[in-house]
């Protein structure tokens, strides 16, 4: 029986996430592990500022639709894990942080690039998601290839 009952994976989506997916199938017992895939997508308004003068709407639905296959077929691969999948709009860290206080969550899973410098300064998701979570963080290391 796994220490872990309820594991949120927070994805970026990037081809690098299946690194992260492949971890949490290695770790963690199929039988009594529960997978919550979640995406956090910053809104569009937020991320170009609100100075585009026109309606996101549109792009902002065809980015969670994509992201949404996306997840379906990372699910795909946890076969036997019990999945549920997440496409949330707003700022990942505190997204991710709000998901796991409200659903019981036991372990938060992301990835992590090991930036160093300017990189770091200006933030890292695996960094704002680990100060502040109220449960264990797993980070782990992408390796660039």
């Amino acid at each position: 029986m796994s220490f872990y009952r309820h594991i949120l994976l927070g994805l970026d989506l990037s081809p690098e996430s299946g690194q992260v997916v492949e971890h949490v199938k290695a770790l963690f017992d199929k039988k009594d592990t529960r997978v919550s895939l979640v995406h956090v997508q910053e809104p569009m308004s937020f991320a170009y500022g609100g100075d585009i003068p026109m309606d996101l709407s549109d792009l902002q639905t065809q980015l969670e639709e994509q992201a949404t296959k996306r997840l379906n077929e990372i699910s795909d691969q946890l076969s036997g894990f019990q999945v549920d999948k997440h496409v949330i709009i707003g700022q990942p860290a505190n997204e991710m942080h709000r998901f796991a206080r409200e659903n019981d969550v036991d372990l938060i899973v992301v990835g992590s690039h090991g930036r160093h410098g300017l990189a770091l300064i200006f933030g890292s998701t695996a960094n704002g998601v680990l100060h502040g979570a109220t449960c264990d963080v797993l980070a782990v290391r992408i390796r660039e290839d």
